[in-house]
């Protein structure tokens, strides 16, 4: 079936919390976080590969891990925000979550609430799942992305790393972990809830890093030549927390030019995969040429 923002959308809201009990405020602020807009590009993702392997309905289980993705990404949004990481009051032309609820600590806890609250929502697929196996699979990949070994670890050394030069591979580290960590749990759940073979999962694998690289050089190629009305949070907002980007590495030039090398072969590896991969080819390349 076709898919789509506002479909994700209903999808999320199926499994918010009620806001009530004497933690309302935590409730409502988890509820804030994931309904703040976004393009919803990783369910989307998971769900086009899913379809490369499996060209079926959305099942149980492949939507409680498009929902629970979706709320670990979100999560790391709102934690970037926070005065101790970005200090930005304004994304997608909205508060940020710190700012709305004018609490730094509300922050932290909304987005701790959230990345603990999409495993239960991942989790919660075993009582319908038909294949158990696999759901345990996607959920350990989502972990790992997630954690220490992926979006986590890429975030602590883009952290510590703040306010000093990054060396290339530094960098190159923490776009693949930072950024391309989560792309990739995208492409590699779809590819194991729609039984992919160990072989196809790796070039899954593959695919997303390059568009994950991809994706954040268009970042840092947006933050200093982007419209701040479209994007919807102010620009030099690197160069203002003193961060080592692509552009300030290579220059604008290179970093145009490595987008498309990176999508070209993110997309020749998509040719080597079963089924039709042009809904995804569309989306990377929505996601490299985007304004905002």
């Amino acid at each position: 079936m076709s898919m789509n923002t506002e479909y994700i959308e209903e999808m999320i809201k199926e499994f918010l919390p009620k806001e009530k009990g004497f933690q309302k405020t935590i409730l409502e602020a988890l509820n804030y976080s994931i309904l703040a807009g976004g393009k919803r590009l990783r369910p989307l993702i998971m769900h086009e590969t899913y379809r490369l392997f499996c060209d079926g309905p959305v099942t149980p289980d492949l939507k409680a891990m498009m929902v629970a993705l979706e709320m670990i990404h979100s999560s790391s949004l709102v934690h970037d925000d926070l005065p101790c990481m970005d200090n930005d009051r304004f994304r997608r032309g909205k508060l940020t979550t710190w700012a709305k609820y004018e609490s730094e600590a509300t922050g932290v806890l909304a987005g701790d609430a959230l990345m603990i609250y999409a495993f239960e929502v991942a989790s919660s697929a075993y009582a319908k799942t038909k294949n158990p196996e696999r759901l345990c699979k996607a959920i350990h990949i989502l972990a790992n992305k997630t954690g220490i070994y992926g979006m986590i670890g890429g975030q602590t050394v883009d952290v510590e790393l703040t306010g000093r030069p990054m060396s290339a591979e530094e960098l190159d580290f923490v776009f693949r972990l930072k950024t391309g960590a989560l792309l990739e749990s995208a492409m590699m759940i779809g590819a194991v809830l729609g039984g992919a073979t160990l072989k196809e999962v790796e070039i899954c694998r593959k695919i997303a890093e390059n568009v994950g690289v991809a994706f954040q050089i268009r970042d840092d190629i947006l933050d200093v030549s982007g419209d701040e009305a479209v994007i919807g949070k102010p620009l030099h907002s690197d160069e203002k927390n003193n961060k080592t980007t692509y552009v300030s590495l290579y220059g604008l030039s290179k970093a145009q030019e490595d987008v498309e090398a990176l999508t070209d072969e993110a997309i020749r590896l998509l040719d080597e995969l079963p089924g039709d991969p042009g809904a995804l080819k569309a989306l990377f390349h929505s996601m490299i040429s985007r304004n905002k």
